[in-house]
């Protein structure tokens, strides 16, 4: 079993590219080494899925 990030303290930043209706947001938690954390921002009681720092920057990358 991979251990759990603690996400209690997390400070969730909403992507730049979210609208103002509140549609198709996707949030991310900064200040958790080798790891990004996200979650759905109409959603911010659901769960979170962590990745990898460098998969996410690939993933961040491929969609530029």
């Amino acid at each position: 079993m991979r251990d759990r990030t603690d996400l209690t303290a997390a400070a969730w930043r909403k992507s730049s590219y979210s609208n103002a209706d509140g549609g198709n947001c996707v949030e991310v938690a900064d200040g958790f080494p080798g790891v990004v954390p996200v979650r759905d921002s109409k959603r911010p009681e659901g769960p979170a899925v962590v990745f990898g720092a460098s998969a996410w920057a690939a993933f961040v990358q491929d969609v530029r």
